[in-house]
């Protein structure tokens, strides 16, 4: 097996997949930070269960594996209890995951610059006793200014320790590179975010292509339904992760918006030419275009 990464941040540890033992089946869900992993666990939910309705919070269903502000032994528990075929979190890029030929690895990319923003707003959503727990370089003030902690997000190095969230425009390209360099491997499977705001009973069709689930075009359509925005943020306390530690000041502020395009009241003309030239630092052509799209 290849010698796997580590990526560490201060709510993760990669170290934590090393021995996990992983079934035939499994559905390992590994987006970026704020590039639609509720929205993928929700989808997977509801093809493996076929049904909207859900008798523990999502966040139960499909725990977060790696994330070190849990009981990692209640987690693999929960994990070695469940008969249903298992979709777990992560947020650890391919290159730092176990690959094995019967699991299924689910990326989801974003533009990056939205990324961000829902990024700031979760932030300001975090409740004040879970942001004290954290170290004090993690929970500093950030730049009174926008426009300078969007310089500092894009023009930062890609991060990897235990003093920040990793959320770099240098980390999610790197992470969603992991996938793109290995999108036509069999197990591996690279979604966008804009598709998914675009077409979601086409995007939910192609899930279930990728999982081999046989579903009907009507039911596609019954439970893509469930899986809207506006469903969504309706059962934030069903839904929304991290509501079992009460995360949040809101949970129903978890699903802020789900819009994108809202940096262009951000960048002008100028910002953009500097953030494009950045962005060609970090990825190929392609991806970039992929990354960006509409």
């Amino acid at each position: 097996m290849a010698t796997l990464r580590r990526y560490r941040t201060v709510v993760s540890d990669s170290a934590l997949w090393v021995d996990f033992p992983f079934r035939a089946g499994d559905v390992v869900l590994s987006p970026p930070a704020k590039c639609g992993t509720t929205w993928m666990q929700m989808l997977c939910a509801l093809l493996i269960f076929d049904t909207a309705e859900f008798d523990r919070p999502l966040t139960e269903i499909s725990p977060w594996l790696d994330a070190v502000t849990y009981d990692t032994a209640a987690t693999l528990a929960t994990l070695e209890s469940q008969r249903h075929r298992r979709f777990i979190k992560t947020h650890t890029p391919l290159d730092g995951l176990p690959f094995h030929q019967d699991v299924t690895y689910v990326c989801v990319g974003r533009d990056p610059r939205d990324a961000m923003l829902s990024f700031e707003n979760a932030a300001a959503n975090i409740h004040p006793d879970a942001m004290s727990s954290l170290d004090p370089q993690v929970a500093q003030l950030p730049a009174p200014d926008p426009l300078d902690r969007f310089w500092v997000w894009a023009d930062a190095d890609l991060v990897n320790d235990t003093t920040s969230f990793g959320v770099t425009l240098a980390n999610l390209v790197n992470h969603v590179r992991t996938f793109w360099d290995r999108r036509d491997e069999p197990q591996v499977a690279l979604f966008h975010y804009a598709d998914l705001k675009a077409d979601l009973p086409g995007q939910l069709r192609r899930l279930a292509q990728v999982l081999s689930i046989e579903v009907s075009e009507q039911r596609i359509n019954e439970l893509a339904t469930a899986a809207t925005f506006d469903h969504m943020r309706g059962r934030a306390d069903e839904l929304a992760p991290g509501v079992d530690a009460k995360l949040w000041r809101s949970n129903e502020n978890f699903f802020r918006s789900g819009t994108s395009g809202q940096w262009r009241r951000l960048l002008d003309s100028a910002a953009l030419d500097r953030y494009q030239r950045r962005v060609v630092e970090l990825a190929p052509p392609d991806l970039v275009e992929w990354l960006h799209r509409p």
